[in-house]
C-alpha cells in the first residue's frame, strides 16, 4: 500500500499488535495479573460490596431497614462517644506523633550518637500493637507500685509535698479527742503548766515511722503547754492503761499540734520522736488540734486510666510506636534538603530557630504531609490499642468507631449497624487518601 506525497508515493507501515511497556502482549499480562485480580476482588471489592448492601438490611439480613442503620450513627450514645473520640485522635494524635519525628530528626543530625537514638526511637515499631498495649496497661497501673507513670507522679509530688503517715490513726475508747474537720480537736481547753495527753490508735506497727521512739509522758513546765500525742494500743488487764503512756507504746514523730482559739491558730509545734510536744504561753486557754493533714491519705497518683484521662494516655501510647515511623521517614527526607540553602540562611544572619522554620520546615513540607495523611488514615482504624489498654470500667470513655464495630457486629450482634460503621470509615479514609493520591501526582509532575 502507498500514499501519495508532494515528491511521489511511500509505502505505508502496517498495522502492529500494541504490546505492554515490557514487550509483553496484553493478553499475556491480564493472564499473569488475573490471579492478583480475583484475590483482590475477594478480598477487597466483595468485602466492601457486601458491607454496603448489609448495611441497608436489617439485623436478620431478611428485610430492608433503610437508612435506620445510618441514622444510628448519629443517636446511638456509644457511637456518638466513639465519634467525638476519633476527632479527638485525628487531631492530636498525628500531630503530635509528626511534630515529635521532626524534633528528633533535626536533634539528631547534631548529636554523635545520632544513629544509635534512632534506633531507640524507631525500636517500638517492631512491637505488636498487642504487645504494646499490655504493655501500657502495666506503665499506666494505679499502684505506684506496679505503674512507671504514677511511681514517677508520686516520687515527683512527694518530694515537694509529703503524705502523712498517719492516714489511719483514729480515736480510741475514752478519748480526750473528738473529730473535727478530718482531724481532731480537744475537748478541753489547755492551760499553761499543763501536761495533755492526746492518745490515738490505728497505725500499723509496721506503718509507723522509722524515726518513732518509745513514748513518754512530756513533764509540766511553768508558762508552756506540753504533752504527749503517741500510739495508746495496749489493751486489757494487766497488759496497759487506757489514756497513759506503757512501755512499749512509740509516739508519733513529726505530727503537727495547732493550739487554737477563738478560731484562729496561736501557736504549732511538731511532735518529738519520743511523742512529746512544747506549745508557748500563747496557747493558754486554747483548744489542741491535730490538724486532717496529719491524716492526709498518701498520695496515689494520677487515675490515668479514668474515664477523664483515659484517651490521651492511650494516645500516648500510639505515639510511643509511631514517633520512631515519623522520624525515620522525615530524617530521609532531611537528608535531601540542600545544605547550601541552610548556610546562605545563616550567612545571611539568620539564627537557628528561624533557619529551622523559614527554611528547614517549608523544604520538608512534602514529606509532612506524606507522615501527616499515613498517620491520620492509621488513627482512624485504631483498634488494638483501644481495646486492650483501658479497664472494663472506662473502655466506653475511650470507645473509638473500629472498637465500636466489633462490639456491634460480634458482642451485640448487630451487624447492619456495624456495616454501616464500616462504610462511614471508608468515606472517612477515601478523601484523606484521593488528597494524598493527587499530592504524589503533582510531585511526579514536577
Amino acid at each position: 500500500m502507498t500514499s501519495a506525497t508532494a515528491g511521489g508515493t511511500s509505502p505505508v507501515p502496517p498495522a502492529r499488535t500494541r504490546k505492554s511497556v515490557t514487550g509483553t502482549r496484553r493478553t499475556v499480562a491480564v493472564l499473569f495479573l488475573l490471579p492478583c485480580l480475583v484475590l483482590l476482588g475477594a478480598l477487597v471489592v466483595y468485602p466492601i460490596g457486601y458491607s454496603l448492601i448489609r448495611s441497608f438490611l436489617n439485623q436478620s439480613g431478611d428485610g430492608f431497614a433503610g437508612v435506620d442503620n445510618y441514622k444510628a450513627l448519629f443517636t446511638d450514645d456509644g457511637i456518638r462517644t466513639a465519634l467525638k473520640n476519633n476527632v479527638i485522635w485525628v487531631v492530636f494524635a498525628p500531630t503530635v506523633a509528626t511534630a515529635l519525628g521532626l524534633v528528633f530528626a533535626v536533634l539528631t543530625e547534631r548529636v554523635r550518637w545520632g544513629t544509635a537514638f534512632k534506633l531507640v526511637v524507631f525500636m517500638p515499631m517492631a512491637i505488636s500493637m498487642l504487645a504494646a498495649g499490655i504493655i501500657f496497661r502495666l506503665v499506666y497501673d494505679q499502684d505506684p507500685n506496679k505503674g512507671v507513670a504514677n511511681a514517677v507522679w508520686v516520687g515527683v509530688h512527694d518530694t515537694f509535698a509529703k503524705s502523712s503517715a498517719f492516714p489511719n490513726a483514729h480515736l480510741g475508747r475514752q478519748s480526750p479527742l473528738r473529730p473535727e474537720k478530718g482531724g481532731f480537736v480537744t475537748q478541753q481547753a489547755a492551760h499553761a503548766g499543763q501536761s495533755v495527753s492526746l492518745p490515738l490508735v490505728g497505725v500499723a506497727p509496721d506503718k509507723m515511722p522509722g524515726g518513732a521512739k518509745k513514748a513518754v509522758q512530756a513533764p509540766s513546765e511553768p508558762g508552756k503547754v506540753t504533752g504527749t500525742a503517741w500510739q495508746d494500743f495496749t489493751r486489757g488487764k494487766g497488759v496497759g492503761r487506757l489514756g497513759q503512756v506503757d512501755p512499749g507504746e512509740l509516739g508519733y514523730p513529726g505530727m503537727k499540734i495547732e493550739a487554737v482559739k477563738d478560731g484562729k491558730v496561736v501557736d504549732s509545734a511538731k511532735v518529738r520522736a519520743d511523742g512529746t510536744f512544747t506549745l508557748s504561753d500563747k496557747a493558754d486557754g486554747a483548744r489542741l488540734r491535730l490538724p486532717a493533714s496529719n491524716f492526709r491519705e498518701p498520695y496515689n497518683g494520677v487515675d490515668w486510666l479514668g474515664p477523664s484521662l483515659v484517651t490521651p494516655a492511650v494516645i500516648g501510647a500510639y505515639v510511643w510506636m509511631w514517633a520512631g515511623f515519623a522520624m525515620v521517614l522525615i530524617a530521609a527526607g532531611l537528608a535531601g534538603v540542600p545544605r547550601e540553602l541552610l548556610e546562605a540562611a545563616r550567612v545571611d544572619g539568620a539564627n537557628e530557630w528561624q533557619v529551622f522554620r523559614r527554611v528547614t520546615v517549608p523544604l520538608l513540607a512534602p514529606v509532612l504531609a506524606v507522615v501527616l495523611v499515613t498517620l491520620m488514615i492509621n488513627v482512624l482504624k485504631v483498634f488494638d490499642l483501644v481495646f486492650i489498654i483501658p479497664p472494663g470500667s472506662s473502655q466506653d470513655d475511650a470507645n473509638v468507631l473500629a472498637l465500636e464495630l466489633y462490639r456491634k457486629g460480634f458482642s451485640e450482634d448487630q451487624p447492619g449497624i456495624a456495616s454501616a460503621i464500616a462504610v462511614f470509615l471508608l468515606l472517612l479514609v477515601i478523601p484523606v487518601v484521593w488528597f494524598n493520591v493527587r499530592r504524589l501526582r503533582r510531585e511526579v509532575r514536577r
